[in-house]
């Protein structure tokens, strides 16, 4: 069957098109600014929260979802142990706000759970699916580096950077100049008056075509949670990150399973291999 999934009462796009997966490489580390944040989910043991996760997907819905789509991640998801974890009736009521066209039927009927999320509907927005994975916060010599390797790879920490990041534009900056000024986006427009007689940029980060789509209580959560800027920057970076990684819980157990087998293995091979030897070895030579 196939169907076209399209957003229920769409309201319109809030912005311009966002820049976010543009064409041009990121700026080298020393002209954004990426913030370290903490996430429950980092590290060998780290778990994704799933209350953290139903507030990320408020926010996507609520503030994102009018510009941007996340066409390869399926509603019923939400349900799944280790993801928002959603309950059935829930997810059944979440897909319903959106409609798809089914040719079946020559036409549109509520969405259900084993439909996907809609795509974008502009063609300069882009996709939200795989943003966590697609994008790279920290950088170190030729793109990877202690910093990687130490904080990972930045694909959360870049969005949350990303929706804190913008500032009042630089006095250096003409009025007129096109965007918004983001300190932690490196691939917008720069004005040549705020560059060094070099060349350099003298102020982190550029100019995007998104203006800032985040602020300060533009959701209210239904637990009471903070729902300041930052929460809630930190909040869909989470929930992004698991669009990104479904399974990372599933990888992370199964690796770790691993390391115990081949541990529990070694320590064998090592009692075998000295109970074979032992008679050799302890032969004394006439």
């Amino acid at each position: 069957m196939n169907a076209t999934l399209r957003k229920f009462g769409t309201p319109a796009a809030l912005a311009l098109s966002l820049s976010l997966s543009g064409g041009a490489a990121l700026a080298a580390a020393e002209d954004v600014v990426i913030e370290d944040v903490e996430f429950s989910f980092e590290g060998p043991f780290g778990s994704f929260d799933p209350l953290q996760l139903q507030r990320g997907l408020k926010v996507y819905t609520e503030v994102c979802s009018a510009c941007h789509g996340m066409k390869y991640v399926p509603i019923r998801t939400l349900g799944d142990e280790g993801g928002p974890q959603l309950p059935e009736d829930q997810v059944r009521a979440y897909a319903e706000q959106y409609e798809v066209f089914d040719e079946e039927i020559d036409d549109y009927r509520a969405a259900k759970p084993s439909d996907h999320f809609p795509e974008s509907m502009l063609e300069n927005a882009p996709d939200l699916s795989l943003m966590a994975k697609k994008r790279a916060g920290f950088h170190g010599p030729y793109g990877t580096g202690i910093n990687q390797f130490l904080k990972g790879m930045g694909g959360p920490e870049y969005i949350y950077s990303l929706m804190t990041g913008y500032h009042e534009t630089p006095e250096c900056a003409p009025d007129d100049f096109p965007g918004s000024y983001n300190a932690a986006f490196g691939a917008g427009g720069f004005p040549e008056e705020c560059k060094d007689e070099e060349g350099h940029h003298t102020v982190p980060g550029s100019w995007i075509n998104m203006a800032q789509p985040i602020y300060d209580d533009s959701v209210e959560f239904d637990d009471g949670s903070p729902a300041d800027l930052e929460s809630a920057s930190k909040d869909v970076a989470a929930f992004l990150t698991w669009t990104a990684e479904p399974k990372l819980m599933a990888r992370k157990y199964a690796g770790l399973t691993g390391v115990l087998f081949l541990t529990v293995l070694s320590v064998l091979l090592y009692l075998t291999n000295k109970r074979i030897w032992a008679p050799i070895k302890g032969k004394k030579k006439d």
